[in-house]
Parts: C-alpha cells; sequence; structure tokens
C-alpha cells in the first residue's frame, strides 16, 4: 500500500515538472535512439549476408579435389555425421555426361534431402531427371516432357550408342544451379559409367563386358553439403586429417564471421560510453532533484516516511522517464528503420537494419536497469533528510 502511494506521489511531482521531466526523456532519447539505429545496422547487415550464404547451398558445399578411391559405406558413412546435411557418391566426370538432343549435359548425382532440389520431386528411377532452368531452355523442356539421352563410347575403335527415355520431372530454379545439367539417381550414372567402360548393364538391356559387373564400386569423388555454416570449416580440418584435399567456402564464411565480430565490438565500445554518459546524467539528475525537492522530500519524512521509501520516490521518477524514453527512441528508430531499408535494400527479404522483439526487450530492461541504479546512487542523499527539516519549514 505505501508503495503504491509512493508511486502515485512520484507520478504528481513529475507531472508538475513537466518541461524538466521533458529535458530529461529527450537527453536519454539522445542516447538510446543512436544506439538502436546502429545495433539495427549491425544485426541487418550481418543477419542479411548470414542468411544469404545460409539460403546459397553452393556456401556449405565441400568438393574434393583431385582422384580419390572412396567406398560406398565411407561416403555413406559421412552422411551420418551430425555435421554433414547430404552426402552422395560422383562417378567420374568423364563419364557423367548424357547427350539430349543438340545438347551435351552434365549428370549430377542426387538423393533424399539434396539441398539443390528444394522441395523438387526426387528421381528415383533409371527413367526420370532434373534439369536446370539453363538446360531446359536450350531443351525448350518443361515438367512432364519425356526427352531421348544418347550414351556414347568407343569399343575396338568402334562407336557405339545406347538411348534410354527420360521424364523431366521439374526444373530448377537458376539461383540453385547456373550451368548445363540434368540431376539424377545415382543409378543412372552408375549405368553411363559401366556402358563407357565396356560393361554391360543388365538393367537397360545394354550389352557389353560382363566380368566386373556385380564388382565393389569405387567412386572417385561425392557430393557433400554442410548442415550449417559453422560446420563448413571443421569438416575441412577433418578432411585435412585424412590427407583429402577439398575447396570450400571457408573464407566468404570467415569474412561474414569476422565482419560481425568487428561490428559487435564497434557496437558495444559505443554502447558502453553512451550508457556511461546516461549514467552520468541519470546520477547528476538524482542529486539536483533530492537537492530541489529538499523541503517536500523532509515534509514525506515527516509523516512517517522511510529513507527506502524516499529511495523509491527519486527512482520512479528516473524510471518514468526511461519508459518514455524508451517508448519515443522505438518509435523513432521504426521510423529510421523504414527509411533505410527502402534506401539501401534491393533484395526482398534482406534488411539493412532489422531489430526483433527481443532486442526491444532488452533496450528496455537495459535502460531501466541503468536508470534505476543511476538513480539510486545519486538519490542516497535522502537518507541525509531529516524529519526536523519538514518541521521548520511548516
Amino acid at each position: 500500500m505505501r508503495g503504491a502511494l509512493v508511486a502515485s506521489l512520484a507520478w504528481q511531482d513529475y507531472r508538475n515538472d513537466a518541461w524538466l521531466s521533458a529535458c530529461s526523456v529527450l537527453a536519454l532519447v539522445a542516447v538510446i535512439a543512436p544506439l538502436l539505429v546502429l545495433f539495427g545496422l549491425k544485426f541487418g547487415l550481418v543477419s542479411s549476408l548470414t542468411e544469404r550464404l545460409e539460403n546459397d547451398p553452393a556456401t556449405r558445399e565441400i568438393i574434393p579435389l583431385g582422384g580419390g578411391r572412396f567406398s560406398g559405406a565411407f561416403i555413406e558413412q559421412l552422411g551420418q555425421r551430425a555435421d554433414v546435411a547430404f552426402a552422395v557418391p560422383r562417378t567420374r566426370q568423364i563419364a557423367a555426361t548424357a547427350q539430349l538432343g543438340a545438347q551435351t549435359l552434365e549428370m549430377l548425382p542426387t538423393a533424399e534431402r539434396d539441398p539443390l532440389l528444394s522441395g523438387m520431386p526426387l528421381p528415383r528411377g533409371l527413367d526420370q531427371m532434373l534439369l536446370s532452368h539453363t538446360a531446359a531452355e536450350k531443351l525448350g523442356a518443361k515438367a512432364g516432357d519425356w526427352l531421348d539421352a544418347s550414351f556414347t563410347r568407343q569399343v575396338a575403335g568402334r562407336v557405339e550408342t545406347q538411348r534410354t527415355p527420360l521424364q523431366v520431372l521439374g526444373v530448377l530454379p537458376l539461383q540453385a544451379f547456373a550451368r548445363d545439367a540434368l540431376f539424377a539417381s545415382l543409378g543412372l550414372l552408375e549405368a553411363a559409367e559401366d556402358y563407357r567402360d565396356g560393361r554391360a548393364v543388365p538393367a537397360l538391356g545394354w550389352a557389353g563386358d560382363v566380368e566386373g559387373v556385380h564388382a565393389q564400386r569405387v567412386y572417385p569423388a561425392f557430393r557433400l553439403y554442410a548442415r550449417s555454416l559453422a560446420d563448413v570449416e571443421p569438416l575441412r580440418v577433418y578432411f585435412a586429417g585424412q590427407n583429402l584435399l577439398v575447396s570450400t567456402q571457408a573464407q566468404a564464411i570467415a569474412q561474414v564471421q569476422s565482419l560481425s565480430r568487428n561490428l559487435s565490438i564497434v557496437f558495444w565500445v559505443i554502447a558502453g560510453l553512451a550508457l556511461a554518459g546516461a549514467f552520468a546524467a541519470i546520477f547528476a539528475g538524482a542529486l539536483a532533484a533530492v537537492a530541489r525537492k529538499r523541503r517536500e522530500l523532509s515534509v514525506l519524512r515527516l509523516l512517517g516516511f522511510s529513507t527506502s521509501a524516499l529511495l523509491l520516490f527519486v527512482v520512479l521518477q528516473a524510471l518514468y522517464s526511461a519508459g518514455f524514453a524508451a517508448v519515443l527512441s522505438a518509435l523513432l528508430y521504426a521510423f529510421a528503420q523504414t527509411g533505410l531499408n527502402q534506401l539501401f535494400v534491393q533484395v526482398p527479404g534482406e534488411y539493412a537494419s532489422h531489430l526483433l522483439a527481443r532486442h526491444y526487450i532488452l533496450a528496455l530492461v537495459a535502460v531501466l536497469g541503468v536508470s534505476a541504479v543511476a538513480a539510486a546512487c545519486g538519490g542516497w542523499r535522502v537518507a541525509r533528510i531529516q524529519a526536523s527539516e519538514g518541521i521548520r519549514d511548516v
């Protein structure tokens, strides 16, 4: 009950000193609003860059360099690692091509969880495929079309060709894959490789050498994608430990992470200086308020208010200013954010300046906390106020 009475008295006194109260609010706004804009720029830019890297599967791709010898079991184990999102064997590149009409297309194996497919239907049989955007444009193909794929080999100086119909299940967007290619099950790539090596492909009825058809297959490479940006560098280190040279986008990822760290350092240095200034201003304001209202506070002491109640009176007035300043700063930041995003952002879904709800809550808590502590430190002089001072003024 006594706390509610103190809060009411503090509010009435705060309203009576409207000009001084407005000045204290504007002084805090001058600190809080620029900090919100600065942090919004830092968070918006870094988040947009990070999201752009995350959304581009090529950034998380691990490409083995040079010829390797990998068993299917080894690549399957890679795919089961917690830091790997997708792994599938690749056949030799020289054998992983198909002739569709007048176009020679690169063949890439695909399987479940392929990040390039992004929800598109998965080719499962030897007669299904997905086309890249550029390949579909050149072939004039669309989902549902059937195209004849031809595979050529040389045996004893003779050129032999086999054909098989392939159904287009879908066309990948241009941003997913920019080269001319088709995506098919690993079985189709293995069939093309076997055929070009002179072996028979019973599943497609292609004749050839039956020896080695059922031999343990060894793959020269694989398609592998890390689960997240943070997993790229650990995977590179893992493969380096296996004496396997790989190509990654670790440098681009490191640049964004370095930018985030550097901007964070700049922000916290500026924020620290600004908050220190705000603390000093609130501290001085509390000292001045106690000196200016010494008569009124002594009367409250005479009426039976304790030192803690008088201190609460001073702190509450600082909190009123902090609350109004936080709200006004958030409104000013909202206008600044809209203008900055319209001025600098050209890619939908990205931000030059952006804050989440938790950032506003954190800012409010920080402002209220600093204001309360500063006002409490500056308001301790109320302990020296005696009730006798109020009696002399009656």
